[in-house]
C-alpha cells in the first residue's frame, strides 16, 4: 500500500526543559513554548526520510556494548551476561518534516507479526500510520493511515494514535485517535470528537467504527475485549480542561455500533482487561498514581462501575496470563514516589506490590509486557524522553525473585554507530514465543528531543529467559 504522507513543512522547536518526567498529554506543547522562550537557536536541519548507513533498510547487530551499564544503574540491578541480537529500522512513512514524529500508542504482537503506530503529532491537519512488522522478512508494511480512512472533509484531523492497538476475534485491528493539540479540538475546526477505527491486516482495508462516541472528547486510552467485541475508552475533553469537563469512561459495542455505557471520573491513561471474565478495572481520575480500583462488568452493561478493595498504580498493564494474573506499573514522580510494579489477581481481585521498577534515574514507564510463561516482565523506563540517561535500558523483571535485570543498553551503541539515540517509547510487545521484544522508539538524530521513530527487535538469548 502506498504511504499517504502529506507533505507539510514545519519548524520543529522542542526542548526537554528541566523535567525528568513529563507524562501528561500537554507535555509536547509545554516544551515547545519553553523552547521558544528560552532557546532562540534554529532546530537542526535533519534529512527526511531518515536513513540507515549504506542504504540499508535494516541494521542487524550483536555487540557486547549492549551489556555496558552506565554509572546511573543501581547496584542491586542485574545485567545480562549474553548480548542480544538487535534489528533496527526506521518507519518508512517519515518522508516529510512533521511537527514531531512520535509514537504514543501501545503495540501488539500476535500471529507472528507486530503491529504499531506512529504519527506526525499535528492537528488540525495531522496524520498517523499503522504498520505491520514481519520478523521473518524484517520488513514494515503500511496498513493504513488516518487521512485515507477519515478523508479530508473534516476541519479537524488528528495526528496521534494514543490508545492501544488490539485485534478482535474477527481478525481486524481496532484503535482510536487523539488530538495533536488542545487549541484545535474546538468548534472553529468543526471538532465533534475523535474516532474508533478498525483495519483488516490482511488487506489493509480500514473503516470508521464510530465518530465521537463521547462527543467532543479525544480518546487517549483504550482497550478492546476481543471476545465480546467491546471497545473501552478513557477520554480527554477536547477543551483540555480536565478539571472542568472531566475524563469519561465508556464501553462501545463495535459489532452493533452502539454505546453501551459512559460515566465521568474515568481512567486517563490505562485499563486492565480480564480476558477470562470480560471485566474492566481502572483507577479513576489517575494517570498512574496509586489509588482505589473500579470494576465494570459487561454482563450488566447499564450498571455503573463499582469500587473494589484493591489499590494499585496503573500507568500501564500487561495482558492477563493463563493463571489470571495481570501486572501493572505505577507512574513515578516526585509527588507519587518511585515507579512500582504490582500484581493483580483477576480471580480474587487482590493486588500486591512487587517492588521498584526503575533501574536508574528514569521512572516513567508506559508499556509493560508479560512473557508466555507468566514469569518475566519487560519494560523500558524513560518513556517521554531521556531514557538514554540510563543507556536506554531494556528491563526484564522476574516476578518470582522480584529482581530487575537489564538485557540491553541500546542508546550508546546506536548513537555512536549511526547517530540515532533511542530516547523513549510508548509501545513494546513481547512475541507470543517469548523470544523477541518489539519496541517502537522515539529517536533523536541530533535535535533537542526527538525527531523520528524507529523499530528495534530484541532477540532475547535463551540463557537470559531461563528460570
Amino acid at each position: 500500500m502506498m504511504c499517504y504522507c502529506l507533505r507539510f513543512m514545519f519548524t520543529a522547536f522542542f526542548a526537554l526543559g528541566l523535567y525528568v518526567l513529563l507524562p501528561d498529554v500537554h507535555a509536547i506543547e509545554l516544551e515547545q513554548t519553553t523552547a521558544k522562550k528560552k532557546d532562540k537557536k534554529k532546530a537542526v536541519d535533519l534529512p527526511f526520510p531518515p536513513k540507515l548507513p549504506d542504504g540499508k533498510d535494516v541494521l542487524t547487530v550483536t555487540s557486547d556494548d549492549f551489556l555496558k551499564a552506565p554509572d546511573t544503574i543501581g547496584k542491586d540491578v542485574l545485567v545480562a551476561k549474553a548480548a542480544p541480537t538487535v534489528d533496527f529500522l526506521y518507519y518508512p512513512c517519515q518522508t516529510y518534516k512533521a511537527k514531531i514524529w512520535s509514537n504514543w500508542g501501545d503495540g501488539l504482537a500476535v500471529n507472528g507479526k507486530y503491529y504499531s503506530s506512529v504519527g506526525d503529532h499535528d492537528a488540525p491537519k495531522g496524520n498517523a500510520f499503522v504498520y505491520e512488522y514481519d520478523p521473518a522478512k524484517k520488513t514494515l508494511r503500511l496498513l493504513t493511515d488516518l487521512v485515507s480512512v477519515i478523508g479530508r472533509m473534516f476541519g479537524y484531523l488528528p495526528g496521534k494514535i494514543h490508545g492501544r492497538l488490539d485485534m478482535g476475534k474477527d481478525g481486524w485491528l481496532y484503535f482510536s485517535t487523539h488530538r495533536g493539540a488542545t487549541n484545535v479540538t474546538t468548534d472553529a475546526f468543526g471538532y465533534k470528537g475523535d474516532w474508533i477505527i478498525k483495519c483488516d491486516p490482511k488487506t489493509g482495508k480500514a473503516e470508521v467504527v464510530a465518530h465521537g462516541p463521547v462527543p467532543k472528547h479525544c480518546i487517549p486510552n483504550s482497550v478492546l475485549d476481543p471476545e465480546r467485541m467491546i471497545f473501552y475508552g478513557g477520554t480527554a475533553p477536547g477543551s483540555g480542561k480536565d478539571d472542568v469537563d472531566g475524563v469519561m469512561f465508556f464501553a462501545y459495542d463495535v459489532v452493533n455500533k452502539k454505546l453501551l455505557y459512559s460515566c465521568p471520573d474515568g481512567p486517563p491513561r490505562y485499563m486492565i482487561l480480564a480476558n477470562s471474565t470480560g471485566k474492566i478495572y481502572y483507577v479513576p481520575g489517575s494517570d498512574g498514581n496509586v489509588g482505589p480500583m473500579m470494576r465494570y462488568d459487561p454482563a450488566t452493561p447499564q450498571v455503573a462501575p463499582v469500587k473494589v478493595k484493591a489499590q494499585l498504580g496503573l500507568r500501564s498493564a500487561t495482558q492477563e496470563t493463563k493463571d489470571g494474573m495481570v501486572y501493572t506499573v505505577s507512574k513515578g514522580n516526585a509527588k507519587a514516589g518511585r515507579s512500582t510494579v504490582f500484581s493483580f489477581n483477576t480471580k480474587t481481585e487482590e493486588a500486591k506490590e512487587l517492588g521498584p521498577a526503575a533501574v536508574g534515574t528514569q521512572e516513567y514507564i508506559t508499556s509493560i509486557d508479560v512473557d508466555p510463561t507468566g514469569r518475566y516482565l519487560y519494560y523500558i523506563p524513560g518513556a517521554h524522553g531521556r531514557s538514554e540517561n540510563d543507556g536506554s535500558a531494556v528491563v526484564q523483571f522476574d516476578t518470582k525473585t522480584k529482581t530487575r535485570k537489564v538485557i540491553a543498553f541500546l542508546s550508546p551503541y546506536f548513537k555512536d554507530k549511526i547517530g540515532a539515540t533511542p530516547t523513549g517509547t510508548f509501545s513494546s510487545a513481547i512475541d507470543p514465543a517469548g523470544d523477541k521484544l518489539y519496541i517502537t522508539w522515539n529517536v533523536n538524530r541530533g535535535s533537542r528531543a526527538w525527531d523520528c521513530c524507529a523499530l528495534t527487535v530484541i532477540h532475547i538469548p535463551e540463557s537470559e529467559r531461563r528460570p
